[in-house]
């Protein structure tokens, strides 16, 4: 193992234990790490240089993307870019406070991106998707329940995935661990709270998940096989969305964005849809403005002539 190896491998123990990153966090620092180092062939801090940062960066922004709809991107998008320098950079800090030479992390750039696009859909067309589960058995009322609690919450796709089904519906809020395993509060609506109801007084089972398998090969499945994974509630938003006629690309994500744009539509302070939403910076917040701006729509209509 090379010098740089095993300071890689401490950096990536001090993330997990000391920063108490997730599991899944080390394991992308590590992978954006390996391509460096394969890229620059380091063997010791000293190796990374500014020319060896711009070679790097050359090489990703020459590589292809990756496909979408059959077609390669023409190369690979900026803030994919910027997770192996950001990677990097952590990196860099790490070996500074531990007084070992090595190029300073401040001389790395992030590469400037576009605002970010959302998804969003209609009003109307959500609507229609929260409504298009019809049925009373029992996969209709667990798939109405995650529609609505997505809506509901705002919550992100794993942390629905979490939950298990020990939830108070006596009261309209619950706390949930998000990323970085920071806790924030999220606040049930009375047709989620319904719709959870229905689903749970409905249930035979003894499993401890909220929304759980229900084509079950074998029974004798225990602990966590039972629980709904993320790709198959990914494909159930899907088929919903097409059920209800919706032409867009629907996921759990843009649900999502609607529940922020809904918040922020109707007068709420960003500092607060922040704090639902657990992001860790206001500035991630704030790409759902330019869509909700009540105010300048009115001085829009109020001052704006066709003359």
């Amino acid at each position: 193992m090379t010098e740089i190896e095993k300071l890689k491998r401490q950096f990536l123990e001090h993330i997990e234990i000391e920063k108490g990153n997730s599991l899944k966090t080390v394991e992308n620092y590590d992978r954006y790490l390996n391509r460096f180092f394969d890229f620059a062939k380091l063997s010791k801090p000293s190796d990374i240089t500014d020319e060896a940062i711009r070679d790097f960066r050359l090489f990703l922004n020459r590589q292809k993307g990756i496909k979408i709809k059959g077609q390669n991107q023409d190369t690979l998008k900026k803030n994919t870019q910027n997770y192996y320098l950001i990677a990097l950079r952590a990196f860099l800090k790490y070996l500074m406070r531990r007084g070992i030479a090595s190029l300073a992390p401040e001389r790395i750039e992030l590469a400037k991106v576009g605002a970010r696009d959302l998804d969003l859909i209609s009003g109307s067309e959500l609507g229609r998707l929260l409504s298009a589960p019809e049925g009373s058995d029992l996969k209709n009322l667990r798939d109405k329940a995650i529609l609505e609690l997505f809506f509901s919450t705002g919550l992100r796709l794993s942390e629905l995935c979490s939950l298990n089904r020990d939830l108070d519906l006596k009261k309209d809020e619950f706390s949930i661990r998000g990323k970085g395993s920071k806790v924030r509060v999220v606040f049930l609506s009375d047709s989620a709270k319904e719709a959870i109801k229905k689903y749970l007084d409905k249930r035979t089972d003894m499993d401890e998940a909220l929304f759980i398998r229900l084509k079950i090969k074998d029974l004798r499945l225990k602990g966590n096989e039972l629980r709904l994974m993320p790709r198959s509630i990914e494909r159930l938003v899907k088929h919903y969305a097409i059920k209800a006629g919706i032409s867009k690309k629907v996921t759990p994500h843009v649900i999502r964005h609607c529940f922020a744009t809904d918040l922020l539509g109707n007068g709420a302070d960003i500092r607060s849809v922040q704090m639902m939403l657990g992001h860790a910076n206001i500035a991630t917040t704030q790409i759902y403005t330019h869509v909700t701006d009540k105010q300048l729509r009115d001085v829009h209509k109020k001052f704006h002539s066709r003359k």
